[in-house]
């Protein structure tokens, strides 16, 4: 009994922070979503089921309307940071290799630079890309020194966004990705070499399967941002490119309906909590997998 009570003693400031900063607002959004919006901002306290009804599509048809351009915004928020993740990945995996195989001195130096990126503000980082991509841009001036008759249309489009999401997510997936390499023993590859194994047959029966936790938790730490991100879209993609998380800022501050982006907001969640169930799922029989090996 002693030793409980001294171990909730210890949790409490955690709990305290947790629940002030972390649980209290969840639920004043949660209790926000199913509120009637106010005529000139706020809310009004009575039930209102209808804001999720916009997006799912039991509106009552007469004070709101189900209006699919907003499962059109959420499919392409899942789109981007599926691709997000693709490229991340696929920029990040044999980046991974190539670090974990370089002596310690020349290891310590790339994962510094991998680092760099986060002490610089990322708007100041984004509005580099700006410079890059804009028609009189980088881009554009050397298109046009070299013979080119008119700039390429680069901004605001899927492509612009999908490159300002990797650029500053790109860390996120190389950290799990050399943690699991770095652990991988040479040892397993050389017995599989001596086996008789080709180099896809060794990638495909141990490699991958050793830096499958790497992979699932950078491409969770990927795609749960970019999900919902509102500064890339809204920096590199205008109008043109609307994602969740910009719907969701444009309604608290903007159309200032604060229960229905408090009901976006849910249901952003809801995908990031499903997101993390399949992770947790994944990992557990990935260990039961370990342990009956």
């Amino acid at each position: 009994m002693h030793k409980r009570a001294a171990l909730a003693l210890r949790l409490l400031p955690v709990s305290l922070v947790v629940g002030l900063f972390f649980l209290l607002p969840l639920g004043i959004m949660a209790l926000y979503s199913f509120l009637e919006p106010g005529v000139y901002g706020g809310v009004e306290w009575q039930f209102y089921p209808d804001n999720f009804g916009r997006v799912l599509g039991f509106a009552d048809g007469t004070y709101e309307d189900f209006d699919p351009v907003y499962l059109a915004i959420i499919v392409r928020s899942l789109k981007l940071a599926l691709m997000t993740v693709v490229c991340c990945l696929l920029l990040c995996y044999p980046m991974a290799f190539w670090v974990a195989r370089q002596p310690q001195r020349m290891r310590n130096f790339c994962l510094f630079l991998i680092t760099l990126p986060f002490f610089t503000s990322l708007i100041v980082r984004l509005y580099a890309w700006l410079l890059i991509l804009r028609p009189s841009g980088f881009i554009n001036s050397l298109w046009l020194a070299t013979g080119g008759t008119e700039p390429f249309d680069l901004m605001y489009r899927e492509g612009s966004v999908l490159i300002g999401l990797c650029y500053i997510l790109v860390p996120f997936m190389f950290m799990p990705l050399y943690a699991s390499v770095e652990k991988l023993n040479p040892s397993l590859l050389e017995a599989s070499s001596d086996l008789g194994a080709s180099r896809l047959q060794s990638f495909w029966r141990i490699t991958l399967p050793l830096t499958l936790p790497g992979i699932a938790a950078g491409s969770l730490l990927v795609f749960i941002p970019s999900l919902g991100n509102f500064i890339v879209p809204s920096l590199l993609g205008g109008a043109r490119v609307l994602m969740i998380g910009s719907l969701v800022e444009q309604q608290f501050l903007s159309a200032r309906n604060w229960p229905f982006g408090a009901a976006l907001a849910m249901l952003l969640m809801a995908a990031v909590l499903l997101c993390l169930t399949l992770y947790v799922l994944l990992q557990s029989r990935h260990e039961q997998g370990e342990v009956s090996r």
